[in-house]
């Protein structure tokens, strides 16, 4: 072991020093399009309004393809388009705000069906 954490294992062979997992099947950021779920014709997303702890409103569109570089130009489309800051995470998009009317009109226009 090397500093700590293994670097080699028998049952599956070298590991990537990032994620730990097998470098075949490696999980790093650098790794993840080769790990994108396809982006189906029309897909469906779930709209709602979460509160925060903080007492703040945030927009969550959830149910979306865990496809990083559609949900990477999708949220910044919206955010442009809602004038708001927000973030793309593992299949879903956080926008600032309670932006859900805003959403209904321009997701259709974009093929993205919506439920909630």
């Amino acid at each position: 072991m090397a500093g700590g954490r293994a670097v080699y294992s028998t049952d599956r062979g070298r590991l990537c020093p990032t994620c730990g997992w097998p470098v075949d099947d490696c999980r790093c950021s650098g790794n993840l399009a080769k790990h994108d779920a396809p982006v189906p014709e029309r897909p469906t997303a779930k709209l709602r309004l979460e509160n925060r702890a903080s007492g703040k409103h945030v927009t969550v569109l959830d149910g979306l393809p865990e496809n990083r570089g559609f949900l990477d130009a999708l949220c910044r489309d919206l955010k442009k388009a809602c004038g708001t800051g927000g973030a793309a995470g593992a299949g879903s998009i956080e926008l600032q705000g309670d932006q859900r009317e805003r959403l209904r009109e321009l997701l259709p226009k974009k093929g993205i069906r919506v439920k909630g």
